[in-house]
């Protein structure tokens, strides 16, 4: 029983950074029909936010050293600031454009950013020690302890998925956003704005962003250039295996594919469970080849089957 609650409790935590970078892509996906391969790139940026510009092999925390709220309000400024900047000048000019195009754009832009980081940071990984003390063990019960940062990636990725309902169901820009998502023409013809609308999904893709690249630093305590790439690539998975458009598909397959990462690690020989994702990738090719839709449809989706 102790074994099985704390792979549980592993699974929820690696599924939680999914799940909530699976919520960025959906969002701007349901909207702008733009599967933003920049997003990882933008998780990046948020960590490398944390320490002052230095090609040195040892980070020095700049934002990094402030108190809980500053640091957090700071970092989620920067990322929000990048995101909505990316917006005014690649996806805007892009926005008539094919979605293969705005896909490409937003690779380029994930290739530039991620440059950009090596040459202002350098490549070479750098430690950082961020809030080291939420490493220390909870009881939960008897023969199960987890680390404190466990619950904390846990709750906050709750606490920001009923946020994130409660805007878009009782807000009326949240409401402006779900139309949007629906049909964007029809939605513009009633009076949406559409810019504006764009733009809060925009920012609030770069919160997400923002809360993956803190919880993700404290838990690894390492800054690489390439830190947001796996990152992206399984939110964006899990975006797929959820069903593209959905974004109660986009937090499910997060879950999913985190949790089916772990049982993986947990079960499988030991000779053979440093190819884990191999194995979660059959597992999804598996899944999508029975439901090619994803697990969930979007409601605009069910309507036109």
């Amino acid at each position: 029983m102790a074994f099985a609650f704390q792979v549980i409790i592993d699974g929820l935590s690696l599924g939680s950074f999914y799940a909530l970078a699976a919520l960025g892509i959906g969002l701007l996906f349901g909207v702008l029909k733009l599967i933003n391969f920049a997003h990882g790139s933008f998780i990046t940026f948020g960590a490398y936010a944390l320490i002052l510009p230095s090609a040195a092999t040892e980070a020095t925390l700049g934002i990094g050293a402030l108190p809980v709220v500053p640091l957090v309000i700071l970092i989620v400024a920067v990322v929000v600031a990048l995101a909505l900047l990316s917006e005014f000048a690649v996806f805007r000019p892009l926005r008539d454009s094919s979605p293969a195009t705005l896909m490409v754009g937003s690779f380029a832009l994930g290739f530039v950013i991620q440059n950009l980081i090596i040459m202002i940071y350098g490549g070479r990984p750098k430690a950082v020690g961020l809030w080291s003390d939420l490493s220390a063990g909870v009881t939960l019960m008897e023969g199960v302890s987890v680390p404190k940062l466990q619950l904390i990636i846990i709750g906050v990725t709750i606490s920001l998925m009923l946020a994130l309902v409660f805007f878009l169901k009782k807000t009326r820009w949240g409401i402006h956003m779900r139309a949007a998502a629906e049909d964007f023409r029809m939605a513009r013809m009633l009076g949406v704005k559409a810019d504006l609308v764009i733009m809060l999904a925009v920012a609030i893709s770069g919160m997400l962003a923002a809360a993956v690249s803190l919880l993700y630093v404290v838990q690894t305590g390492i800054l690489d250039f390439r830190m947001g790439v796996p990152m992206m690539l399984f939110a964006f998975i899990a975006t797929v295996v959820g069903g593209m458009g959905s974004l109660v598909g986009a937090v499910a397959g997060g879950f999913a594919v985190g949790m089916l990462s772990i049982l993986l690690q947990t079960f499988l020989p030991s000779d053979i469970r440093a190819y884990r994702d191999v194995f979660v990738f059959l597992v999804v090719i598996v899944v999508l080849l029975m439901r090619p839709q994803g697990l969930f449809l979007s409601s605009a989706v069910k309507e036109r089957v």
